[in-house]
């Protein structure tokens, strides 16, 4: 059985026990999260949703956070005298597919406390969502777990804060106050319509989060 899933804005085909590559995600390792934007099922019969299937899940397991490889961002305005040379590893986090469908994982042998906690109450994991901010050009991890601890922790809340209100929370954390959150709630705002494709673009154009 095969599903094609969105996680953390992206699409994937995953199989159980399959271990892939995502943007990075809440949590730390070991612990279990579910994903219930479910496009498609095969399980002999193809079961396409409208655009998600209802009551369908995939949970995954955190293995572990890792940093891809360095790319280098260079830019330079003709006549200008501009020049500007940046280096960027993205986020990414690895993770196993336990189940698809909401059941139980037939190689799931290891009964630590938080795969019991995942399995006796999976419908509420799915029901608690949560965007990884870090996506966001600007927002490293520990700016998004200030966000998060201050109950920030969705595209869609972050896109309704003002320029103020995220100092404010930025000041009150460790070492966060030279920040310049001033394009954070208008990429928000893009990623939580979706419009990814649309925000990479501009977060290209952008030097830190910040308009060049």
């Amino acid at each position: 059985m095969y599903a094609i899933v969105e996680i953390a804005g992206l699409q994937y085909k995953v199989e159980q026990d399959q271990q892939l590559y995502v943007n990075r995600l809440q949590g730390d390792a070991g612990v279990e999260v579910s994903f219930d934007r479910v496009l498609l099922t095969d399980n002999g019969s193809v079961q396409v949703g409208a655009p998600v299937i209802d009551g369908v899940s995939v949970v995954a397991k955190i293995v572990e956070h890792v940093k891809g490889d360095k790319v280098i961002v260079f830019k330079k305005k003709r006549r200008k005298g501009y020049k500007k040379k940046n280096g960027h590893r993205q986020q990414f986090t690895k993770i196993e597919i336990v189940s698809i469908g909401g059941g139980k994982a037939k190689a799931a042998k290891k009964e630590t406390k938080v795969e019991e906690k995942a399995e006796k109450a999976p419908v509420k994991k799915a029901a608690k969502k949560t965007d990884d901010l870090t996506l966001i050009e600007g927002i490293g991890p520990k700016a998004a777990e200030t966000l998060v601890a201050a109950k920030i922790d969705t595209f869609a809340k972050l896109s309704k804060k003002s320029v103020e209100d995220i100092k404010a929370v930025l000041e009150a954390g460790e070492n966060l106050a030279h920040l310049d959150p001033e394009t954070w709630a208008k990429q928000a705002a893009l990623a939580a319509e979706g419009k990814f494709d649309e925000l990479k673009a501009w977060q290209d154009e952008l030097d830190g989060g910040k308009t060049a």
